[in-house]
């Protein structure tokens, strides 16, 4: 199993959303209001007048055998607005209850 952390302007929220459903990733958390700024070409998501923009985050547990597809369709997504800005993240999980 693998922890899935998923960082994106909040544009990108159902479609995110249904990238994970497609995939069968059933359970995630979600944080729909996070401050950040891109390390590459994203634009910074303070909610202030200057930037005025949201980020949202995701975590999901997936199988393994999942998140290669994952996260290539997650790029996919990134690729249509670069400037809107999203990451995705993966860990190993050692233990669930």
């Amino acid at each position: 199993m693998k922890s899935v952390f998923i960082a994106f302007d909040q544009a990108f929220t159902e479609r995110v959303i249904d990238i994970l459903t497609r995939f069968n990733c059933r359970g995630f958390s979600m944080v729909e209001q996070l401050q950040g700024r891109g390390s590459k070409k994203g634009i910074p998501h303070y909610g202030t007048h200057a930037w005025p923009s949201m980020c949202s985050g995701i975590i999901s547990i997936v199988n393994d055998d999942v998140v290669d597809l994952l996260l290539e369709e997650l790029h996919k997504l990134d690729m249509t607005r670069e400037k809107l800005g999203l990451r995705a993240f993966v860990w190993n999980i050692e233990k669930a209850i």
